[in-house]
């Protein structure tokens, strides 16, 4: 969207800004920032050298001092506790050991080749294994030694084992005494078959910790923050998450580089955000017309909800006060977000502007231009369909009228942004479930103008607040959560594969009423081959239980020309097949009022939302509805908590938040492009209460101080400008 873009050109902007304004000696703080110690390539770190620098980089990333001091541990381990090998059982995860190399072996060639060592105690025997760097471990150890051991366990024949364990020298006057939590790194086979473990790790990272002074880790947080919420200083978080000093030290350490990594977050969305409010143009819709009063009064189908009310009243607002709006728009499936696109085209209407909304899909567009015609067959306002499959006559006609005015909304698929399609007067852009599309996509729109056209983005994909806050955080933000009057919630039960004859009993009961039924299968994209073969099997299935020609069945499929997909949807769309058999390529945007019926085939390899997305095509029409969840007799625990969730609730945002916590934010679709979510520590689904802080004392500072040019916030400025202007010339090659 054109906020992500924003997103870089607000930092340069902001960096040049300062460039700019700083004295001389305010640039050589800037400067300096960026060349500390910390920027020093891992290799000039006492005991690295370039073979080792090599390989930390290509495994773990470490280029830089700085990339090894947020090379965190993953957990810390009291290594003054040796236990004994008798106590290792199935449950067991790490453990230290300590006992006498008995003997060690080279077993099998070349690939299978592997060193197979045993280590005895006065309780048993545990056996280690080593896959690579045998020539060295060979070198390494001594039959008869005594060796501290430390690893994880596995179990291979029934026998426990160590594969490439941490082993050094048994120094027994080493152990006892006050706990030691030593920290406990990420590390890769490679690094511990060269050696360079966890506990090689640790000795670098303290090894740097022993170099630095906190001037070298400047505080980057107020200095009222960090008095208000109590957190620990920026040196001493980083020294105690790597090497505390006790359980609270740890547990101190942590909060407060979690919610660093929140509050830099969110300080830059705020910037963004109101950065692009105070230098960002946009065309003014200086008056609410005829046409939205019109229709408002005379055609409006149905009284709008109080949500709908209230996010039109926010539209309105943006777009009068000569700024760009950026709004995001989310609602759950059959909240009525399409009356509020309307209303918003209406009011660009009434102030002379022309407005495009961008579907994914020319099912969808069609969707929406059926729907705005017949709203708007008695208003004074031309509108137009624009998609691939437009006839060139049309297409020329439209073009024509779009250059002209004439053509006052034009509603399409990705052909709006061809270079072809020029406006005279563009105002308004919505683009309807916009994770569909690229940015760069959606980008070309707003090109299209020459003052940037307001920006309405709509999903029916529910947003947990925590995400919004963070992925989407320097968008403005409306929610409709509230449903129109008259719509019937859905039935969602679930039943198992012994159960399909009553459930295709069931389903002949609704068709007999004059309904219409989904049948969906799962689209796997490990095996697309095999998806296939799974909904061909299927539709004979169906088939065999509705048989021609009482019963006609469309089917649609990714695999499926696009005419003729677009043909056996329409026929399904135009009630003249009872039944849809397909794959997930109807989870959005097909509107067919009269199916009241959706059967989810294997319904436990779906997601939450996209279960969710599904059931949304029924229940649109004033009848009661059903989802059916068909699952097989094994499915998993979190499938089966998914199946339970879905037959609980119909809330769209419950069943978001459930979502996020079961999968977490990295794998719900659309936001690891956002950049946004990049953090090492912190959890928006865990720490959800530490990203409330962090928002609150963002918004505060950046709202007094926008350019933070205060005393207090000086710190905080150089550090952003340091990350912005900071070049990784240890990546260089």
């Amino acid at each position: 969207m054109w906020a992500k873009i924003n997103i870089v050109f607000g930092f340069l902007w902001l960096a040049s800004k300062e460039i700019g304004n700083c004295s001389r000696n305010h640039i050589n703080i800037i400067i300096s920032a960026v060349n500390t110690i910390l920027a020093s390539p891992i290799e000039y770190l006492k005991g690295v050298g370039p073979l080792r620098a090599d390989m930390l980089k290509k495994e773990l990333e470490v280029f830089t001092f700085n990339d090894l001091l947020q090379h965190y541990p993953i957990r810390h381990i009291d290594k003054t506790k040796v236990s004994k090998i008798s106590d290792i059982n199935f449950q067991t995860e790490y453990i230290q050991v300590a006992g006498r190399l008995m003997q060690f072996d080279v077993i099998g060639e070349k690939r299978a080749r592997r060193l197979v060592a045993q280590i005895k105690d006065a309780t048993g025997i545990l056996e280690l294994t080593w896959f690579q760097g045998i020539n060295w471990v060979q070198k390494s150890l001594y039959v008869g030694s005594d060796y501290l051991v430390f690893g994880k366990t596995t179990y291979f024949n029934g026998k426990a084992q160590m594969v490439h364990p941490e082993i050094e020298v048994f120094i027994p006057t080493k152990m006892g005494g006050a706990a030691f939590l030593e920290p406990v790194y990420p590390s890769t086979e490679k690094l511990k078959a060269r050696g360079l473990n966890g506990r090689q790790l640790a000795k670098f990272t303290y090894t740097l910790l022993q170099q630095l002074t906190p001037n070298d880790l400047p505080e980057n947080i107020p200095a009222s923050v960090l008095k208000d919420l109590k957190l620990l200083g920026r040196y001493e978080a980083i020294a105690g998450i790597h090497f505390p000093t006790s359980e609270l030290h740890f547990k101190k350490a942590m909060e407060r580089l979690k919610f660093e990594e929140f509050f830099i977050a969110q300080i830059r969305l705020q910037l963004v955000r109101l950065q692009r409010n105070t230098i960002s143009k946009g065309v003014v819709f200086e008056k609410v017309g005829s046409n939205f009063n019109d229709f408002y009064q005379h055609y409006l189908p149905f009284a709008l909800t109080g949500a709908q009310k209230r996010v039109i009243k926010e539209i309105r607002q943006d777009t009068a006060r000569g700024k760009q709006m950026n709004r995001l728009l989310q609602g759950d499936v059959g909240s009525g977000k399409t009356i509020v696109a309307l209303l918003s085209m209406l009011l660009a209407a009434d102030n002379g502007y022309q407005s495009a909304l961008m579907a994914p899909t020319e099912i969808l567009a069609q969707q929406h231009y059926q729907s705005l015609t017949s709203l708007l067959k008695e208003m004074p306002v031309e509108i137009a369909l624009l998609t691939g499959s437009t006839k060139t006559a049309e297409r020329r006609r439209i073009l024509k009228g779009l250059q002209e005015d004439t053509i006052h909304f034009v509603v399409g698929t990705h052909a709006i942004i061809e270079d072809k399609v020029q406006f005279k007067n563009l105002g308004l852009v919505i683009v309807d479930e916009q994770h569909r599309f690229g940015v760069a996509q959606r980008a070309r729109l707003w090109t299209k103008a020459v003052v940037p056209p307001h920006v309405l983005v709509m999903t029916a994909t529910p947003i947990p607040r925590t995400l919004a806050m963070t992925a989407y955080g320097d968008l403005e933000y409306s929610v409709m959560d509230e449903l129109p009057p008259g719509r019937i919630p859905i039935t969602t039960v679930h039943r198992n594969e012994m159960a399909r004859a009553s459930v295709m009993g069931f389903v002949k009961e609704e068709i007999a009423k004059g309904r219409q039924a989904y049948f969906i299968y799962p689209l796997i994209e490990e095996s697309e081959k095999l998806s296939y073969e799974d909904l061909m099997q299927g539709y004979e299935q169906v088939k065999s239980f509705f048989p021609e020609p009482n019963y006609l069945i469309s089917m649609v499929h990714g695999r499926q020309p696009s005419d003729q997909k677009e043909t056996n949807m329409q026929r399904f769309v135009q009630g003249n097949t009872q039944i849809m058999v397909s794959t997930t390529v109807i989870e959005v945007g097909v509107n067919v009022p009269n199916a009241s019926v959706m059967v989810i085939e294997s319904a436990e390899k779906f997601g939450l939302s996209q279960l969710h997305q599904l059931r949304g095509r029924v229940g649109r029409g004033s009848e009661k509805s059903f989802c059916i969840l068909l699952t097989g007799s094994k499915a998993s625990k979190e499938a089966k908590e998914r199946i339970n969730i879905m037959c609980a609730t119909n809330d769209g945002f419950k069943i978001a938040e459930k979502d996020l916590e079961m999968r977490g934010p990295g794998d719900i679709e659309g936001t690891r492009q956002s950049g946004a979510l990049n953090f090492k520590l912190a959890s928006i689904v865990n720490d959800k209460g530490l990203l409330e802080k962090a928002k609150e004392k963002a918004e505060k500072i950046v709202e007094q101080d926008l350019y933070l040019d205060s005393t207090e916030n000086a710190m905080l400025k150089n550090y952003l400008s340091s990350q912005q202007l900071k070049h990784g010339w240890s990546k260089i090659s």
